[in-house]
């Protein structure tokens, strides 16, 4: 057969004729075989009479029979002898490939894992996220982690697709389709450059701020905290990277009052401590719930052995 009639052929072949075959095949009995299979002697000679029905025609055998009677039994036919070791190591590699599915190895089964995030969280998460997996998995094994940018609008189709494994992103309204476990939950605090002095809420309202956002358009993830409590901020600067947000805080200095970055504390540690003095942490004026980033998988990997050994690796114990 060419590789074209190969794919007809198996695109209309059922597998579990090849069960019954198999069965038959080593029985040489259709009751011993029905008996194994948990079926009745006519669903099993209906199956072979299918099977003989899709492989006759591409093998030139239509009217042989793949099991003749034999006395009280049946004998395999020269087709059937044919066939039945290649039947055989078929189910049984079938049988190995769902066996190893569900006994996941990661250090032999982890080639490549996908991972989206926000852009702009992505210096506070991943470096921690790797140095989890590295800790897992032994020494000279080496798995690909790929980060990838969150676009929360496909999100849900590309979690569905296989194309990413995991998301990070904010708390989202509830969809039955996805599940998510918390990652991370960070307080809110200001940034600004050195000699600052703290800030209550009136010089909190008056100052000139930068927002942090991929995205072109809408409010920053800490301006719907902000809205709920009443309370809209002036944006100086709207950049893509806390980083950025950072240098531009420092380059300012406290020339007209300064700007002010809100973040979470966690985040920004390692650049105000990076800033050589530049900068400095300030409260926030106000009480706003923690900024809480979940991990976000889809419903139908909830038992994907690789994804929840991810999922249980990658979030913080």
């Amino acid at each position: 057969m060419n590789d074209v009639h190969d794919i007809r052929l198996l695109a209309r072949l059922d597998l579990n004729l090849l069960r019954v075959f198999d069965a038959v095949y080593r029985a040489r009995s259709l009751t011993r075989a029905a008996d194994e299979l948990a079926l009745s002697q006519s669903a099993v000679s209906h199956a072979l009479a299918r099977l003989r029905d899709q492989l006759g025609p591409h093998l030139g055998t239509e009217n042989e029979p793949l099991f003749p009677r034999d006395g009280r039994g049946v004998a395999p036919s020269a087709l059937a002898r044919r066939l039945a070791p290649r039947v055989r190591e078929a189910l049984a590699a079938l049988g190995r490939a769902l066996a190893d599915a569900q006994d996941f190895q990661p250090d032999r089964d982890l080639r490549q894992a996908v991972i989206a995030m926000p852009e702009a969280v992505e210096p506070a998460l991943l470096p921690a996220m790797m140095a989890r997996l590295r800790r897992h998995l032994a020494e000279g094994s080496s798995p690909r982690l790929d980060s990838v940018r969150l676009d929360r609008a496909t999100m849900k189709a590309d979690l569905a697709r296989g194309r990413m494994d995991l998301a990070v992103d904010v708390t989202l309204a509830p969809d039955p389709d996805l599940r998510h476990l918390p990652l991370l939950s960070d307080d809110y605090c200001l940034v600004a450059a050195a000699g600052h002095a703290p800030v209550d809420l009136e010089g909190y309202m008056a100052a000139g701020h930068i927002a942090v956002s991929s995205r072109r358009s809408g409010p920053a993830v800490e301006d719907y905290a902000l809205l709920r409590l009443g309370i809209q901020r002036k944006i100086s600067l709207r950049c893509q990277r806390y980083e950025t947000a950072c240098r531009v805080v420092a380059e300012a200095g406290l020339k007209g009052g300064g700007l002010l970055l809100t973040m979470g504390r966690h985040h920004s540690q390692p650049l105000v401590d990076g800033s050589r003095g530049a900068l400095v942490t300030l409260p926030l004026p106000l009480d706003m719930p923690p900024l809480a980033f979940n991990l976000y998988w889809h419903r139908a990997s909830d038992d994907d052995p690789a994804n929840r050994w991810l999922r249980d690796v990658l979030r913080p114990t």
